[in-house]
């Protein structure tokens, strides 16, 4: 009896709780001195993809460029997943000085590989995307690259939208803010091609961080976003059956931004170039570097890119909106190096139309072509049809 009392006064506070949690949702909670914050979205995609051969898992569940096949026959396939669903904590911290520490964790589940199962519960594990604290001038943490611009970013239901060309990149950095400045070094890795091509070779043999800087304006026309890109691409110990060791300095420049016009018409771009940008744009498409041989003595050499979107987005009305966007990247193989089946060029262009339903319920549906080209001249496309609905909370 005592046992089942208990019970019903600990699932009366537990409501109570909720209640009170419910009624404090757009300021959070507060335990001590901090105050707890809760957000997110759920969303659910459905699309259908006709493609020149079967796309992996990956590309099935949102454009990764390097994913459209080539050479394969004619694929019909239909997917739907709410993988792209994501909760983030935020917390902030009064220290008693007129100052305050913030703190952010947020995961979701889109590239989780732990339980990958349709077959009976379709369940997928959480994947941290971002871990970082903020003091004065300083975030410390997992987040966006320093050298990525959000701003620039189409509204698309695709997961990333324009990853040919844009900057999309989360890693442990240490950042510091002053005034429009940024500057901040960042996680390394290093993606090389083999000498003739072959399987990319990712090597953690780096000895210094990768160093971005950016400048960004904000004024009532848009938002302007000049960035830098200094870093080492290493190669160091056996792969391949071969003792390498080399280091080959990288650089890139990134310009982008988003210009308003009138009825919150914008136009978003984006312009990234450099010398072994690799990882960095077209999420991977490209390695930094190619060995310029087999043997022990072999050396880097930098991969050069150049990739640039352009999208506009037109509001109908106060529910309607749509966006059309072009993305491309180019890259300049040296294919003595890496051969003929070496990624030459991707590119996409896609349009939508997104029906508002109320400021948190969205749903829409989108049509996206890819175009992927080796430097042997082969090519593939893909055609894609995605219905979205999302929940904002």
């Amino acid at each position: 009896m005592r046992q089942r009392k208990t019970f019903s006064t600990l699932a009366t506070a537990i409501a109570l709780a909720l209640v009170a949690g419910s009624a404090q949702a757009s300021t959070g909670f507060s335990i001590g001195d901090t105050n707890v914050t809760f957000g997110g979205f759920v969303k659910l995609d459905a699309m259908t993809t006709d493609s020149d051969g079967e796309i992996a898992a990956l590309g099935r569940d949102f454009y990764v460029p390097s994913l459209t096949p080539i050479g394969g026959a004619s694929t019909n396939r239909f997917d739907m997943h709410a993988r792209q669903s994501r909760f983030f904590f935020g917390t902030s911290t009064d220290l008693g000085n007129g100052e305050k520490v913030t703190g952010h964790i947020e995961f979701d589940f889109m590239t989780s590989n732990n339980g990958n199962d349709e077959r009976t519960t379709n369940g997928y594990s959480p994947v941290m995307r971002h871990a970082f604290i903020k003091y004065k001038n300083w975030t410390l943490g997992q987040t966006w690259s320093n050298f990525m611009d959000l701003a620039s970013l189409p509204d698309t239901l695709d997961f990333v939208g324009n990853p040919d060309a844009a900057v999309f990149i989360r890693q442990a950095q240490v950042r510091y803010t002053h005034g429009n400045f940024a500057f901040a070094v960042e996680n390394p890795e290093s993606t090389i091609t083999p000498f003739g091509g072959g399987a990319r070779i990712t090597t953690d043999d780096n000895a210094t961080p990768d160093f971005t800087a950016s400048y960004s304006l904000t004024t009532d026309w848009g938002v302007l976003r000049v960035a830098g890109l200094m870093r080492q691409i290493s190669i160091d110990g056996v792969y391949n059956g071969v003792d390498y060791e080399d280091d080959v300095t990288s650089y890139g420049l990134s310009v982008s931004g988003k210009v308003n016009f009138s009825n919150k018409n914008d136009l978003r771009f984006t312009f990234n170039t450099g010398k072994g940008l690799g990882r960095y744009v077209g999420l991977n498409t490209t390695n930094g570097a190619v060995l310029n041989g087999n043997g022990p003595n072999a050396g880097l050499k930098t991969i050069d890119v150049t990739a640039y979107s352009v999208a506009y987005r037109h509001l109908w009305n106060d529910q309607w909106r749509s966006t059309v966007l072009y993305s491309a990247l180019d890259i300049d193989n040296d294919t003595a190096l890496t051969g003929m089946a070496a990624n030459k060029r991707t590119h996409s262009y896609s349009a939508n139309l997104l029906y508002q339903v109320n400021k948190k319920l969205m749903v829409g549906a989108e049509y996206k072509y890819a175009n992927r080209e080796l430097e042997s001249g082969m090519d593939g496309a893909m055609n894609r049809l995605q219905f979205s609905a999302k929940y904002d909370f």
